[in-house]
């Protein structure tokens, strides 16, 4: 494919390691540059793949692709009362470079993979660790979310898994008591520490989302 005008991105960033941002961009360095010059996030933007495109808001049909089959996987949330929808998505980085493989073979296209650098590495490392360190100390409380004993969440990846909420912290699986992470953690298979909420959803809502809002709103009851 020739005349390309830009790329459809993937971009990660240590700061919120379960998100990846999909977008489109004329010169994705410039990009780049743009959203790091953000003194809001403690981690920098890194590229983790792009896809040669040839056609201007590309990334949109790969957005329309997700909110088709999978809309929960979408970062959204209410402020002052209006729904603002977000190019990140729940997912990992991999998942969203097959879904690019998959749309670059539309246009005749390979997405690109970026290699990743030591300091990277060791940037993703130290966010984990403070991601961890802030769960421990404010945990995910039902009862703040007005979730009562006996409901149900819903794992957004897949969802004929459901649990029952057993107390304020948590849930049951099978039969077993545990938490929303520690089953988040065994069902995506990871080895480092998940942030539970953010893959399983209350009445069609992400869980980090829901706290989010209500705490938006005075309503989480801590």
């Amino acid at each position: 494919m020739t005349d390309n005008l830009g790329v459809i991105y993937i971009l990660t960033n240590p700061s919120f390691p379960e998100y990846v941002k999909i977008g489109y961009a004329d010169n994705v360095i410039e990009r780049l540059n743009q959203l790091n010059r953000s003194e809001c996030i403690p981690f920098a933007f890194r590229i983790y793949a792009t896809l040669n495109v040839p056609s201007r808001l590309a990334d949109k049909k790969i957005h329309s692709l997700i909110d088709m089959f999978k809309p929960e996987l979408r970062a959204k949330e209410k402020v002052n009362g209006k729904m603002r929808v977000r190019e990140f998505f729940t997912m990992q980085p991999i998942e969203a470079f097959d879904l690019l493989d998959k749309i670059g073979g539309i246009f005749g296209e390979e997405p690109i993979l970026y290699p990743q650098s030591k300091e990277s590495k060791e940037e993703e490392k130290l966010a984990n660790k403070i991601n961890e360190e802030s769960e421990r100390k404010s945990p995910f409380s039902f009862y703040s979310c007005g979730i009562h004993n006996g409901e149900e969440i819903e794992y957004i990846h897949d969802k004929t898994i459901k649990c029952k909420v057993i107390s304020d912290r948590d849930i049951e699986y099978k039969g077993i008591k545990t938490s929303v992470s520690a089953l988040s953690k065994k069902l995506l298979g990871r080895k480092s520490e998940v942030q539970g909420t953010l893959h399983f959803s209350y009445k069609g809502e992400i869980l980090s989302a829901l706290r989010k809002r209500l705490e938006n709103e005075g309503k989480y009851k801590k």
